[in-house]
């Protein structure tokens, strides 16, 4: 491993282009990912050693713990390589940078850099090699990238100095306890499956078994033998102090797979450090026995229609043809690891979809879920984030838009106005999450939910898609991506989905734009006194199907974030509808028009409701005046009250 310069140039065959264009991918094609995310981490490394060479620290310079982490990777390459790989080790790299470029905070400098002591370490035990080094601890523990984290007995608080010790595989950590005297740790570091509990968790029996003497046991009539209750002897899971780094088990016809699940690592947020955040051992089996089934999930596309590309002459469906998985395929081996958020017990019950999910361009193959109850919107979320991860890994290679990073443009599943890029990587995430959807079309437990999503999430991704194309900012190698998920959108379009589903789906799409407009933008100061937009045109190219804002927007200074709660409610209509959303959901709208506008009588103004009356008044009586207020609403939102 070398962090020189090398004078061989990437460049990607056109049809691997076509397939992350289409919003799929090949095996191939995310191999050419995977090695541009090598040469890119290789470079930020190369500079990162150069701007702490000379940094003072109290610990074994950074020059020689990469000598030691490159002589491990010469005699454990592909151990080696997953470390340099990992999400953690390029979260830590681009916030160390920031650190130095003065955009980002954290603990002292110094203990940020000792990240890479700890990976030189973490190589070591890989490869079996002898090294002494000055690692950094925080609160007496040393966390080692993609192994675990150990933790001296009774270690000094705060940052300090320890040394670790490598052979053979065995570490021994010394370091101050809280009175300043040495203490340490020795220990076999080495991650463990889920299912095998760590030191610090209970052991759980599996079920048991009752024992007693057998029918020729010599007992006397009358003896009531003791039974005993046996249980296999869990194998040593390490000296306590040690914490191994748990991982999701993944069948593949190659072997099982491990998948990190991250709880312990401080760079597993995708940003700056952050404290562990254990999860309990029963909450850690709920998360491998959810990806089972998520996998499952996702596994059975395989067998879906069109499966092997023949459906897709026209690329649409192919996604790069038979060795190409379609938009919304995903082989969960791809994926680099997943960080569990915010819950770390199986107390309180998790809701059914997922609330959280981020991935960032720093940590590729990375997912921060917060784990769902539901095995499908988990697969989902799996889905939508390794997207978001293909898209920055190609923006490292190619530039796509030239964005001023103005916050001005509207985004079908945010609240807020978006900037382009992060419209480019909600256009490319849910084209994902379309194809998804399209897979479960033909499967009778989720079809009826699967032709909402589908084509809600089809008809919001061609409508960004089509700001993209219109905005100018593409650039030429932007231009061929978007165009691709233009013609994979398209070609769904034309798929036919059953009337009821669509029909809600388009409504739902119609409240959300209203409701965005109604909360973010501000009606032009020249507007007339009149209630609503009747007499007033709309700005061309701005109809009640564009997503773009005009230049000539006025945002509200006043806006805050709000929950989107009809994008779930529509998928399945309520039997029992009693709100207006739910009767307009239930496909009433004139029962949901007279509720919105009771609820308008006592709350005016309220963009929720009127958001609602809008969009169920389109319903009833559709025609210009109808496409009118959808195109502009925020027109009909009541004057601000003159000051004083």
């Amino acid at each position: 491993m070398t962090t020189e310069p090398r004078t061989a140039f990437y460049r990607m065959p056109a049809s691997l282009f076509a397939e992350l264009a289409s919003g799929g991918h090949s095996a191939e094609a995310v191999a050419f990912l995977e090695q541009g995310e090598r040469a890119r981490r290789l470079l930020l490394l190369r500079t990162l050693l150069k701007r702490v060479r000379d940094l003072p620290t109290p610990l074994t310079e950074a020059a020689s713990a990469w000598q030691v982490f490159k002589e491990a990777a010469e005699r454990a390459p592909e151990a080696v390589e997953r470390l340099l790989l990992a999400p953690t080790t390029g979260a830590w790299i681009a916030h160390l940078l920031r650190r130095l470029h003065g955009t980002a905070t954290g603990p002292p400098l110094w203990v940020e850099a000792a990240r890479l002591n700890a990976l030189a370490v973490a190589a070591s035990l890989h490869a079996g090699t002898e090294a002494s080094l000055r690692v950094a601890l925080d609160d007496g523990a040393l966390h080692l990238p993609g192994l675990g984290l150990a933790r001296l007995p009774d270690g000094a608080p705060g940052p300090s100095a320890g040394r670790a010790g490598t052979r053979a595989g065995i570490m021994t950590l010394g370091g101050p306890d809280r009175d300043g005297r040495p203490t340490t740790l020795t220990c076999r570091p080495a991650p463990v499956p889920v299912d095998r509990p760590g030191p610090e968790d209970p052991v759980r029996l599996p079920p048991r078994t009752l024992t007693h003497p057998a029918p020729d046991d010599p007992g006397a009539p009358g003896w009531h033998p003791l039974r005993t209750l046996t249980h296999p002897a869990p194998d040593d899971p390490g000296a306590p102090g040690w914490h191994p780094l748990r991982t999701l088990t993944h069948s593949t016809p190659a072997g099982p797979v491990a998948i990190p699940l991250e709880d312990l690592d401080p760079y597993r947020d995708l940003d700056g450090p952050i404290p562990p955040a254990r999860l309990d051992h029963d909450e850690a089996v709920a998360w491998q026995r959810l990806f089972d089934e998520a996998a499952a999930i996702l596994a059975g596309a395989d067998g879906a229609d069109g499966a092997d590309g023949a459906d897709g002459a026209d690329g649409a469906d192919g996604a790069g043809g038979a060795a190409g998985a379609r938009p919304g395929r995903l082989d969960p081996a791809l994926i680099r690891s997943v960080v569990p958020w915010a819950r770390t017990a199986l107390l309180p019950p998790p809701p059914p979809e997922v609330r959280v999910s981020a991935s960032s361009g720093d940590a590729y193959g990375a997912m921060v879920i917060a784990r769902p109850s539901s095995a499908l919107a988990l697969a989902e979320a799996l889905v939508h984030e390794f997207q978001h991860s293909k898209l920055a890994a190609l923006i490292h290679l190619f530039p796509l838009v030239s964005d001023d990073r103005t916050e001005r443009f509207y985004a079908p599943w945010r609240p807020d106005p978006r900037h382009l890029t992060g419209l480019l990587h909600g256009a490319y995430a849910f084209t994902g999450v379309a194809g998804f959807w399209r897979d479960r079309l033909a499967d009778p437990a989720h079809a009826g939910t699967a032709a909402y999503h589908f084509a809600l999430r089809r008809t919001q991704s061609r409508l960004v898609v089509r700001t993209l194309l219109t905005s100018g900012r593409l650039t030429e190698a932007g231009h061929a991506l978007v165009t691709g998920l233009a013609r994979t959108l398209d070609a769904w379009l034309r798929e036919p989905v059953p009337a009821p589903a669509r029909a809600r789906a388009r409504t739902a799409a119609a409240l959300h734009r209203t409701e965005w407009r109604l909360r973010n933008l501000l009606p032009p100061p020249d507007r007339p006194a009149g209630p609503g937009p009747e007499g007033h045109s709309v700005p061309l190219g701005h109809g009640a199907g564009g997503s773009a804002a005009p230049d000539g927007l006025r945002f509200r200074s006043d806006r805050s974030s709000w929950p989107d709660v009809r994008t779930p409610l529509f998928a399945v209509p309520p039997a029992e509808p009693g709100t207006p959303d739910e009767h307009l959901a239930a496909g009433d709208p004139a029962a949901a028009f007279d509720g919105y506008d009771k609820g308008l009588e006592r709350e005016p103004g309220d963009p929720h409701l009127l958001a609602g009356r809008i969009v169920a008044r389109a319903v009833l009586e559709p025609g210009p005046a109808a496409r009118r207020a959808l195109a502009r609403p925020e027109l009909l939102l009541p004057p601000p009250r003159a000051a004083g």
